[in-house]
C-alpha cells in the first residue's frame, strides 16, 4: 500500500535533504582539495593514478547531487503548484509518499560514507 503524507512532511523532507545535499557537495570540494594536496606532494604513478580515480569518483558524486537537488526542487515545485490549484484543501489532502527520493538520498549516502573511508585510507597512507 501506498504511503501517503501531508504537504508539510513532503516539504520538511526536502528541506532536509537540500541540506544533507550542500553538505555533501561541501565534503566533496574539501575532499578534493586533500587529493590536489597529497598529488601535488608526490609524483609517484600510483599516486596519480590513485588521485585520477578519487578525483572522478568526486565528480560522480557531484553529478549524483546535481540530479538529485534538481529533482526534489522539481517535487518541491509540484507541491507549490498543488497548493497554487487549491489553498484550502491543502490542509486536509495527502500526497504519495517521494519514496524515490527517499531511496536515491539512502543510497547516496552509503556511497558518500563508503567513498569517504576509501580516501581516509588512501590519505593516510600517501601522507
Amino acid at each position: 500500500m501506498e504511503t501517503k503524507k501531508t504537504i508539510y512532511q513532503l516539504h520538511e523532507e526536502h528541506k532536509t535533504w537540500l541540506n544533507k545535499l550542500l553538505f555533501y557537495k561541501d565534503e566533496l570540494t574539501i575532499m578534493g582539495n586533500r587529493i590536489t594536496e597529497v598529488a601535488e606532494k608526490n609524483t609517484s604513478k600510483e599516486l596519480r593514478s590513485l588521485a585520477d580515480h578519487f578525483h572522478n569518483q568526486l565528480i560522480i558524486q557531484k553529478e549524483q547531487i546535481d540530479i538529485l537537488n534538481h529533482d526534489i526542487k522539481s517535487h518541491e515545485s509540484y507541491l507549490e503548484a498543488a497548493v497554487q490549484k487549491n489553498p484550502n484543501a491543502v490542509d486536509h489532502e495527502k500526497f504519495s509518499d517521494h519514496k524515490k527520493h527517499r531511496e536515491s538520498i539512502a543510497v547516496l549516502e552509503k556511497l558518500f560514507r563508503e567513498l569517504r573511508e576509501e580516501l581516509i585510507d588512501f590519505l593516510s597512507k600517501w601522507m
